[in-house]
């Protein structure tokens, strides 16, 4: 399943700097959303063509379970649910309260769109989920500039 190579996120998602695997159930995650955050994360709750989750293991506490839905006409539509403990305490309660959740999910929902925009301009034959360079969005963090060193590397030094 394409959605389940987090290595990829990168080139299609804004705020994504990097994910980096230790095995195939443990991820490391550095985003920049309201500042530099960094977490480890498990998988679990996956079901095959179905859903993948996930659990902050250390770092930022976060989790979430994203579901596909087969739709007519062959689509699949993607349903997000994310759970996060803002950092900084009762500073970060304000910050969120400030609007800083709203400013995500929108940011995200662009990211999502963009994606559906790739996979639905992507050449016949285009979707090898281990040949990925057709993914990269013009806002990406890749295609800034924003990836870490690490990301880098997982990515072949390519951002086009």
């Amino acid at each position: 399943m394409l959605w389940s190579h987090f290595n990829d996120f990168p080139k299609f998602m804004s705020y994504v700097q990097e994910v980096t695997y230790h095995d195939d159930e443990r991820s490391h995650w550095v985003v920049d959303v309201v500042g530099r955050h960094e977490w480890d994360a498990v998988n679990e709750h996956w079901v095959q063509d179905q859903q993948i989750g996930w659990r902050s293991t250390d770092g930022l506490e976060n989790s979430g379970v994203v579901r596909f839905d087969k739709q007519p006409g062959g689509a699949t539509g993607i349903h997000v649910v994310i759970n996060y403990n803002p950092p900084a305490g009762v500073l970060g309660d304000v910050v969120e309260h400030l609007g800083a959740g709203k400013r995500f999910e929108k940011k995200l929902q662009a990211d999502l769109d963009h994606f559906a925009e790739m996979v639905n301009e992507a050449p016949e034959g285009a979707l090898d989920p281990t040949s990925s360079n057709y993914l990269f969005h013009d806002d990406s963090a890749a295609a800034r500039g924003k990836t870490t060193g690490a990301q880098e590397a997982t990515m072949g030094g390519a951002a086009s």
